[in-house]
């Protein structure tokens, strides 16, 4: 998993609440099971006028020209809500997102994005309100996020946020359940040399 340690991109504003999973990825979009080519088809419904992704809808800001390249959204409470679907998180970073911003978000849509190098950014809603302003004012401005210290730098304003030190120490170090695992792999080849035959025979 990619390290998470500061940030600085584009950030594109998604004036929208409730913005729920179906919406990010939908459904029909769910055959695969790796965390690759899920950018393409990011807010589908949304991002295009046909069914073919081979019409952009110009009025959605992520096809904007002022916005190509951005890697942290903007978007209002309870992002991710809907059903629990990990190719939510998995379409938002392959598209090249490293933070979602907003005053809230759905509690397993936070958690699937953790553990998958997406960082969520909890900050108040006069604080989002600020950003909003900001980003509408001047399409393209850049938002300088730290997990060092934990604050998020934009227009001239500094916002602080906060994250459980779990997964802010697996951001920073750039650990999945995966490599966490390995980290106690001494540990575990230790107490499989305990085992019975019979014992590792079974698993």
């Amino acid at each position: 998993m990619q390290k998470f340690t500061v940030h600085e991109g584009i950030a594109v504003p998604l004036d929208s609440a409730n913005i729920d999973t179906d919406q990010i990825i939908p459904k029909q979009f769910l055959l695969a099971v790796s965390r690759k080519g899920f950018g393409v088809h990011l807010f589908h419904d949304w991002r295009y006028l046909d069914d073919a992704e081979t019409q952009p809808n110009p009025e959605f800001n992520l096809n904007k020209p002022e916005f190509q390249g951005a890697s942290i959204l903007v978007a209002r409470d309870n992002f991710g809500n809907g059903s629990s679907r990990e190719h939510a998180p998995w379409a938002l970073a392959d598209y090249g997102f490293r933070a979602v911003i907003a005053p809230s978000f759905a509690v397993i849509f936070n958690h699937n994005s953790l553990g998958n190098g997406l960082l969520n950014v909890q900050l108040t809603a006069s604080e989002v309100d600020e950003i909003f302003t900001a980003l509408n004012q001047a399409p393209g401005t850049k938002i300088r996020i730290s997990l060092l210290d934990m604050s998020v730098e934009c227009a001239g304003k500094r916002y602080s946020f906060a994250l459980d030190d779990f997964h802010r120490h697996c951001l920073l170090e750039g650990l999945d359940s995966i490599a966490l695992t390995l980290e106690h792999q001494d540990e575990i080849a230790a107490f499989e040399r305990g085992m019975e035959p019979w014992e590792r025979n079974a698993h």
